[in-house]
């Protein structure tokens, strides 16, 4: 349970009004010991109660799910299920008026052919459909199929080639159709692992007796480097031809579509970062990162940089502390606005028992735009209590 308390519940830039928002929420975690089928969930379920009516009392809920089961020899059935709050309209500030639900549940089935000890390929289908509570956003159901060799070149380094083809369907008629073809490479040393893929990639819009296509280069990147036992660098790096239902907002934390733009999109997405421990057992996480979405229906760009920096340390036996400042800006080609957000929080968490934990936090966000009416201050101030159920 916690209670947060802002002096400008709404992140208006007049006319401000401080509430109190309480929580009362339950997470939960398994993990399934490896065997014939493994899982592994995550979930969170709460209710928000605001004190002086700024918005609407309504339950939360958030939740990840990934499970598999050994069918036949090589022949796998996966399915997944991600839930996650999001925002609407990126222009807008992160409010529960600018929040829907967002789900995605994929499942299908995988199969591993091995053709001889270096040689293999892994053939798949999956059934995907995203739905949102709002019901002004639109339902979607996707249909891929895909079709990869990969080749041991050594015992440390694979590549190979995959292709893929998918098709959404939008619940009001528009379809959109995917085809990607791709190189892909993996590679493992002592302390480095990257992995990745670079193609071309093809994507059909029909609509109303309309069409429309587009191609580009496509591709990823995922490198982590150990520099030493205590520091870690990594560098993420995405490019795809997609429409809006995409999972790239889960695998982006700080990536957001806007939803009330076209549904097709080509997405650039970079992020990188390094991860410090100390020996006082203090730790230091940085990152940055930069992203660029191109409504391929319409005139709008965006685009958005920023970075996050967090250091905790403990305090005392029991207690620990931390600091986190941020700073995004994002800019939008069709009106030529430009938003800055810095963010700035700190707090203590103290373990009272063996299973209860208290924990105390405050900050300020600063808004500021090229639109008046988007830029807002806010201060708030958080206490909570954690209990932990074996």
């Amino acid at each position: 349970m916690d209670s947060r308390f802002t002096d400008n519940a709404r992140k208006s830039y007049r006319d401000e009004s401080s509430d109190l928002e309480a929580r009362t929420y339950i997470t939960a975690g398994y993990k399934m010991d490896p065997g014939r089928c493994n899982a592994d969930f995550k979930g969170t379920l709460g209710y928000s109660y605001w004190q002086d009516d700024s918005f609407e009392s309504e339950s939360f809920a958030e939740m990840d799910f990934l499970g598999d089961c050994e069918l036949a020899n090589q022949l796998y059935w996966e399915v997944a299920n991600n839930l996650r709050e999001v925002n609407p309209d990126s222009r807008e500030s992160d409010t529960p008026d600018n929040r829907t639900r967002k789900n995605v549940f994929s499942t299908g089935p995988r199969y591993l052919w091995r053709l001889n000890d270096t040689n293999w390929l892994n053939l798949s289908a999956r059934y995907a459909n995203t739905s949102y509570d709002d019901p002004e956003e639109t339902d979607s159901e996707r249909y891929t199929g895909s079709v990869a060799w990969n080749h041991l070149f050594s015992p440390t380094f694979t590549g190979g080639v995959s292709a893929s083809h998918s098709r959404t369907e939008f619940d009001y008629g528009a379809e959109v159709d995917v085809t990607s073809v791709q190189l892909t490479f993996e590679n493992r040393w002592i302390s480095t692992s990257v992995s990745g893929s670079i193609g071309v990639s093809e994507i059909e819009t029909d609509y109303a007796n309309s069409q429309q296509s587009s191609d580009g280069l496509v591709g990823q990147l995922d490198l982590t480097r150990t520099i030493n036992p205590s520091l870690e660098w990594y560098l993420n790096a995405s490019r795809e031809l997609t429409d809006r239902t995409s999972t790239l907002d889960l695998r982006f934390g700080d990536f957001e579509f806007n939803l009330r733009e076209s549904i097709t999109v080509e997405n650039t997405a970079l992020k990188t970062g390094l991860n410090k421990r100390f020996s006082d057992v203090s730790s230091l996480n940085a990152g940055v990162y930069a992203y660029r979405s191109d409504y391929l229906d319409s005139e709008e760009t965006e685009d958005k940089i920023g970075v996050n920096i967090r250091y905790s340390r403990r305090l005392a036996e029991l207690t620990s502390g931390f600091v986190s400042l941020g700073f995004d800006q994002q800019s939008y080609d069709s009106d030529d606005t430009t938003d800055d957000v810095a963010r700035l929080s700190f707090g203590v968490e103290h373990q009272a028992t063996r299973d209860l934990n208290l924990m105390a936090r405050a900050g300020r966000d600063t808004k500021r735009s090229d639109e008046r009416n988007r830029e807002y201050d806010e201060n708030w101030v958080l206490v909570g209590l954690e209990y932990r159920l074996r």
